[in-house]
């Protein structure tokens, strides 16, 4: 079965403090679900390689065994709680999406 992958990317972030609160119910939210980290660039110390545009915003990636294990992650109602604290003046791109086998 292919996995499924939460690919988020955010563009314009007003406010990094802001996202704690955010983080620390996300977190717990998405291993609940069954999803592991598989990267944080460029906080917490990752290095960053730009090529083309050169963008080095902020990327998180999370894997899942499943793509309706990650569906059903986002759904939840822990991390919708996690979604309602995410601060303003943030823009996110967000996306579901499944793996190769």
């Amino acid at each position: 079965m292919a996995k499924g992958y939460w690919v988020s990317v955010y563009p314009a972030i007003s406010d990094p403090e802001g996202l704690t609160a955010y983080d620390r119910l996300a977190g717990p939210a998405v291993q609940a679900g069954g999803g592991r980290l598989l990267s944080l660039l460029p906080s917490r110390g990752g290095r960053v390689v730009a090529h083309e545009a050169g963008i080095t915003q902020r990327v998180v990636l999370i894997e899942f065994d499943s793509l309706e294990q990650a569906v059903a992650a986002y759904e939840s109602e822990a991390y919708q709680k996690a979604l309602v604290a995410l601060p303003d003046g943030f823009e996110r791109d967000f996306r579901i999406i499944e793996g190769i086998d």
